[in-house]
């Protein structure tokens, strides 16, 4: 799966999680899910859930602490997808 095909899946994922005065056009690859989408911290585990989903992955907490911004999320998903 190429890294672009990761981001679109992972923005279709963090958009159901955004605030209503956030538009999903914020969402860009340095965008910070919390500080600068405002996802709360129960929707960051939610976010991973559905990440481990889509990509038929497993996270441990150190891999959802990492997952900060959008970019180092898409290379979570894809160094778990290359082990």
């Amino acid at each position: 799966m190429k890294k672009e095909e990761i981001q679109q899946k992972l923005h279709d994922i963090v958009k159901v999680y955004l605030p209503q005065d956030v538009d999903a056009a914020r969402i860009k690859p340095d965008s910070h899910l919390m500080q600068d989408l405002g996802i709360n911290s129960a929707h960051l585990v939610d976010i991973a859930l559905d990440v481990e989903d889509a990509f038929d992955i497993t996270l441990d907490e150190k891999d959802m602490e990492a997952m900060q911004t959008v970019s180092q999320s898409v290379e979570i998903v894809v160094s778990k997808l290359e082990s």
